[in-house]
Order: C-alpha cells, then structure tokens, then sequence
C-alpha cells in the first residue's frame, strides 16, 4: 500500500465515524423535537446556537480550522432544524396558512382594474385572463390599480411583473410589499413593440421617442441606431394616444400595432424587439386570501439578518425539501440603506407537506416574512 493510499485509508475510516456520529445527533434532534412539540417551544433558538459555535470554535486548534468548524456546525444545526421542522409537520404543526383553497376564480361580477389605456399591454393581458367581456376601468399608475383592489373598487387588478428581455417591474414588487393584497393568477403576454407616428409621418421626420422606459429598453438596439431624444411614459398606449393628440409629426411613440389601430396612427417599424422572443409575465392579485385548487407556484418575500450566509441558509429550505425555484430578486428597503427584502417564486401547492414544511422553516428563520400567494 502507497503512502496515499493509506492515507485515504485513515480519511475513509474517519468519515464512516463522522456519518455514525451525524446519524446519532440527528436521532438526539428528533428528541429535542418531540419535547419542543410537548412544551410548545419554537424550533430556532439563536442564543442557543451562538453558544453551541463559541463553544466548537474554542476546541480548535488554529484559526482556519476555527473558521471551518463554524461553517460545519452552521450546516450541521441547520440539518437539525430542518429535520424538527419535519416531525413537527408529520404531527399537524404546519404553521399557519390562512388561504382559502377554491374551486375556481369567481370572475362573473367581478370588476377588473388595469393600469394605462386602451390598448395598453395590460389591457391585452386582461383580456386574455379574464375574456372580452369583463367589466374594467382604467387608472393612471400602478399604485392606484393595487389600492383600487385593497380599498375594494375593483376585485382584481392585472399588473406586469417582469419582462423577458428588460427584467422585473420593481415598482410592482415593492407594491406588493406595500398592500395587503395577494397573487391568485398570471398571464404571459408576448410582446409586439412597434415605432407609431402619425399617418402622414416617415421615420426621416421622427426626433423625439415616447414609451415606458421597458419598452425603451426592450428597443433600445433600433432606437440607437438613430439619433432620436428618449422620453420615458407611464405606459406604451399612453405614448400612443399623446401622439395622436398632439398631432405633431416629428414625435413617435412605441407600443403595440393594437394601439395603432386604437389611435389612428401609422406603423413606421414592425417588431422592433432586440429579442424575437420577448414577452411579458403579467400577475393578478385581489384582498382576498384565496388560491386556485391545483395551484402550481407560490410567491414569498421576506428579510434576513444582515450578516454572512443568512440568504444562503433560507435558500437551503428549497433544497432539503426538493422544491424547485423559479426566481429570487431583492429590492432596497426604504430608511434601511443597504439591506434588501427577497422575493422568491418557487413551484408548490399549500396543500404540499414539503411546502408547508418549508414555509414553517422560512417563516421562523426569516423577518416579515409575507406568502404573496400560490397560483
């Protein structure tokens, strides 16, 4: 036997005493779950486990060895958490998911509220969600489409989310954090941009641009090709209808060829997406705590402790449970320079054991955290 073939004996030898003593601390953790679910005790315990690592650091013999053994007991007692979360679940603790599960969306009656005008891209995603004839009214800004659903004026709003070649809509994501109002639906609405002018109008006339600075963005290697002033809208078809009214032949808007015909106005350039694929994933949301039976994803957002490996130690919940997940962003939080509050989509049900479990395990772990809803 070679010098390193002994050693990788003796390392062998070392790890099966490793995973025994792993397998008997995970037995002692199932313990300490059955007592905390006895006593009523929450299953994290931070002074606790600042204590446990001030005590393995001082057994070491370096620093970086200080450092490692700090990194594995941090996995270590996250194992265990995961796994008292576990027993809690399979004895009826599943937290507290105050949604109503429903048969379908109740959508006859219902008033629909999107932001924009008439031709708007959310108009189109509207229709496409809720048909031809619901009755909707229009509103000026994103904010006033989700108070319009917290005051109860309008039982669901539809707002734009995130776009596949210009990214989230962060205004809407911080709005969801502002008002208690939770996703129930999404539609993907695939993206038609197109240069408008008036119909006497060519694109050697055209000096100034106006659309929503997505738009813009999702333009922007045609708009760069020509030496035209940018000026960011609320929305694509409010672009379009300022053209028409202004009636000035050296201004063009970007937006849809629906919004062309909605305004009269002339189609200078089709499909002017720097991506063929581009299209746009819109959300509905209502005050009603309510998901659709067969829900396929969920949406949470939640703070974490500013110090190393918080984020990393919440997404392990996903892992442990084999939850798959679609998407995490962060936004600022406002009056807190430097912290942000994530966003995760993921796929799963309510009704899910390892959904619950997950939650219950986020929901400790985390602060403020919200369930945005599962659709």
């Amino acid at each position: 036997m070679t010098e390193l073939e002994a050693l990788r004996k003796n390392i062998d030898e070392i790890d099966a005493e490793i995973v025994a003593l792993y397998e008997k601390r995970m037995k002692v953790s199932e313990e300490v779950a059955r007592y905390k679910l006895e006593v009523g005790k929450n299953v994290l315990d931070r002074s606790r486990e600042e204590n446990k690592l001030n005590q393995v650091k001082s057994l070491t013999s370096n620093s970086f060895n200080e450092k490692g053994i700090v990194e594995l007991y941090e996995q270590i007692m996250s194992m265990s958490r995961k796994k008292q979360y576990s027993l809690m679940a399979q004895n009826g603790v599943k937290g507290q998911l105050p949604f109503i599960e429903v048969e379908s969306l109740k959508k006859e009656g219902m008033r629909v509220v999107f932001q924009g005008v008439q031709g708007a891209y959310s108009e189109a995603a509207m229709i496409a969600f809720f048909g031809d004839d619901v009755p909707a009214f229009n509103v000026g800004t994103f904010r006033d489409a989700m108070r319009s659903v917290d005051e109860g004026s309008a039982n669901y709003a539809v707002l734009p989310i995130e776009n596949s070649s210009a990214g989230i809509v962060s205004a809407n994501y911080d709005l969801l954090s502002e008002f208690e109002d939770y996703i129930v639906g999404e539609q993907i609405i695939e993206i038609d941009n197109c240069l408008l002018g008036l119909p006497e109008a060519t694109e050697e006339d055209i000096e100034t641009v106006y659309s929503h600075p997505q738009a813009l963005m999702q333009s922007s290697r045609y708009l760069s090709l020509h030496d035209w002033k940018q000026i960011d809208f609320e929305n694509t078809a409010m672009a379009a209808k300022k053209i028409r009214e202004d009636g000035n032949i050296h201004q063009a808007a970007v937006a849809s060829s629906r919004a062309a015909e909605l305004y009269g106005l002339k189609i200078l350039k089709k499909n002017i997406n720097f991506s063929d694929g581009n299209s746009t994933r819109f959300i509905v949301v209502t005050n009603q705590k309510i998901f659709l039976k067969g829900s396929g994803k969920i949406s949470i957002s939640f703070e974490i402790p500013h110090r190393s490996g918080s984020l990393y130690h919440i997404l392990s919940h996903f892992i442990y449970n084999d939850l798959n997940m679609n998407n995490i962003e962060s936004r600022p939080i406002p009056d807190r320079p430097w912290e942000y509050r994530f966003f995760v989509d993921f796929d799963g049900n309510f009704n899910d054991v390892a959904v619950r479990n997950a939650l219950m395990g986020i929901r400790e772990e985390t602060l403020n955290m919200r369930v945005l809803g599962n659709y």
